[in-house]
């Protein structure tokens, strides 16, 4: 780590309830948003850590209103957990550290802002699902966090990022960075334009749902990727999910569907061998059954019926963000390599048709649980 940088944590750690001397703190490279670090403190002769972390400002243009909604999804979970005596509260959601004038933000002169969490030991993430038991375990996490919130009271969560899932904006963002071509890359993503052009006439499946009162609105994660629960060491069973951003209003068809996008495929979503990427049946047959074990008590019947659809839903949509993100020249999602976006793109879109080819028997499986 830099040293500036070392010294601004030093100087932003200050701003929060957090009493002992920061020791050292490391970068976090998993993520593409946010600027993540594990600070270790010295508390009274205890080695302690937490999480800083800078909100991008670019993906989330109201931090305050971000940090509004992890406030009032964390605090409900807390309170149903503890009501349930449930143990080790503190490892099963995430705990905001406020600041010493008792906000759960900093805002530092040069106006960026930067929050705290405390962070959780003896767990673990994957990038990508090695074993059926992860699935279950990841529906099971996913679907508890939407039941849990699905008796959140009062206002309507904000909107951290508007239309988020809305694939027909997604896809009219792609038209218009194709008629644009401002980075003169269209030409060497011609076969993925032609691919996502093929699949207009479905995208607008569960709008249309939403839109006639057929789905209701939920409380939803909205990005629901593997690596978003922290798994224990020992167990292996999942005790948290992180990265709460973008919860907000939506369909739970939304985080169902990006389960299946991060966790039926052996691969990282950016396998640049496409012969890998394939939705594998038992892996989703341990997803649905997990996440219906602890969603399923809420679902209507309506819900359930689109479940199977979802995952091809979901993984094309990713994928035409990542390839509307490539033409318009890497702007949003961070990069490591040349044409990553579009490997990322690819990826996507090898695992929809591989999803198509399935979506039958996913939904029989689905109905039979």
């Amino acid at each position: 780590m830099p040293l500036y940088r070392e010294k601004q944590l030093q100087e932003i750690s200050q701003h929060f309830q957090i009493y002992g001397q920061i020791l050292h703190a490391e970068a976090c490279k998993i993520g593409h948003i946010n600027e993540t670090y594990t600070a270790t403190y010295n508390q009274g002769g205890v080695l302690v850590r937490y999480i800083h972390q800078k909100i991008n400002q670019t993906v989330f243009k109201n931090p305050v209103a971000v940090m509004d909604n992890i406030m009032r999804v964390t605090t409900h979970i807390w309170g149903k957990l503890t009501a349930q005596e449930v143990p080790e509260v503190t490892r099963r959601v995430l705990t905001i550290v406020p600041t010493r004038d008792g906000k759960p933000f900093y805002q530092g002169s040069d106006g960026e802002y930067w929050r705290t969490f405390v962070f959780i030991e003896k767990v673990q993430s994957f990038e990508s699902v090695h074993l059926p038991a992860q699935a279950y375990e990841a529906g099971k996490a996913f679907g508890l966090f939407q039941s849990l919130l699905s008796d959140l009271g009062g206002a309507r969560l904000h909107e951290t990022i508007p239309d988020f899932h809305n694939t027909r904006k997604r896809f009219a963002a792609l038209q218009k960075a194709i008629a644009e071509d401002r980075c003169n890359r269209a030409a060497s993503a011609a076969r993925e334009i032609e691919f996502a052009r093929k699949q207009e006439p479905w995208i607008g499946l569960l709008l249309d749902a939403h839109a006639s009162g057929k789905i209701p609105e939920r409380i939803t994660h909205n990005d629901t990727k593997f690596n978003n629960v922290m798994l224990d060491w020992e167990s292996g069973h999942a005790t948290c999910v992180l990265d709460l951003d973008t919860v907000m209003p939506g369909l739970v068809h939304y985080d169902f569907g990006d389960m299946v996008r991060t966790t039926t495929s052996p691969t990282m979503e950016d396998e640049e061998d496409l012969a890998k990427v394939e939705m594998q049946m038992p892996m989703f047959e341990s997803l649905a059954r997990g996440y219906l074990s602890t969603a399923g008590s809420f679902l209507t019947p309506a819900e359930k019926s689109y479940l199977a659809f979802s995952g091809k839903l979901i993984t094309f949509t990713i994928g035409i963000r990542f390839l509307t993100d490539y033409l318009l020249g890497d702007t949003y999602f961070r990069v490591h390599r040349p044409h990553h976006n579009l490997d990322r793109c690819r990826t996507q879109f090898k695992l929809v048709q591989s999803i198509a080819e399935q979506e039958e028997a996913m939904q029989k499986l689905v109905d039979s649980v």
